[in-house]
């Protein structure tokens, strides 16, 4: 569907819906805190629902092109802050171990340090499917947490299914990272050797217009 058959109010939707997603999070921390070391229904829908819009907002901007630098930006923003409170709150409350928050902010500085890398040089590498994949299981496995009883042991397992899945992934990333890198860096330096080369083919005419003025 191309861009001009969507009316412009529609196709600010995707981002509209990565900014509720944003709003919602003082909330979805408020719900948690009330309910403290025990399940909540409500902190879970809204989390679950947090979830869907995270897939939602970004087919609609692909379906209808209409993407958005502030999307690719705010997109996974709103994702990392969300699933971060919520792992955050849980570990508090006893309900997962610090390792898992351990390792999601080992993730989350390393794909930051990507971004700093690639932004400078405007290289964009899209999500792969295994990242994709890992944070709908971790969507999955710490709504399921929220909701359940503390003695319910099988959302921890699907937890750590999806945290050693955004591990493999935010590495896969980091080599796509340093691959974009290299090809831009010998792309940068062939484009400097053919400006030297440049030079050097036009140094010797104008030597030769030069002695013809001087004659």
């Amino acid at each position: 569907m191309a861009t001009s058959a969507i009316p412009a109010p529609l196709a600010q939707l995707p981002n509209a819906l990565t900014l509720a997603r944003l709003a919602v999070i003082p909330l979805f921390v408020a719900l948690m805190v009330h309910a403290g070391d025990a399940h909540s229904w409500p902190a879970g829908i809204l989390f679950g629902v947090a979830g869907i819009t995270d897939q939602v907002d970004g087919f609609l901007a692909r379906r209808w092109h209409v993407e958005s630098r502030f999307g690719k930006i705010a997109d996974p923003l709103a994702d990392r802050l969300m699933i971060d409170a919520a792992v955050i709150l849980l570990v508090v409350y006893g309900r997962l171990p610090w390792a898992g928050l351990v390792v999601i902010a080992a993730r989350d500085l390393l794909l930051f340090a990507g971004w700093q890398m690639l932004s400078p040089r405007g290289v964009e590498i899209d999500v792969n499917l295994l990242g994709k994949a890992a944070t709908w299981l971790l969507y999955a496995a710490i709504g399921f947490r929220i909701v359940t009883h503390d003695a319910t042991e099988w959302p921890l397992w699907l937890f750590w299914i999806g945290l050693g899945g955004a591990v493999a992934a935010a590495m896969l990333y980091m080599r796509d990272a340093r691959k974009r890198i290299g090809a831009v860096a010998r792309a940068e330096r062939g484009s400097l050797v053919e400006q030297a080369d440049a030079r050097e083919t036009r140094a010797p005419w104008r030597r030769r217009r030069k002695r013809r003025l001087r004659q």
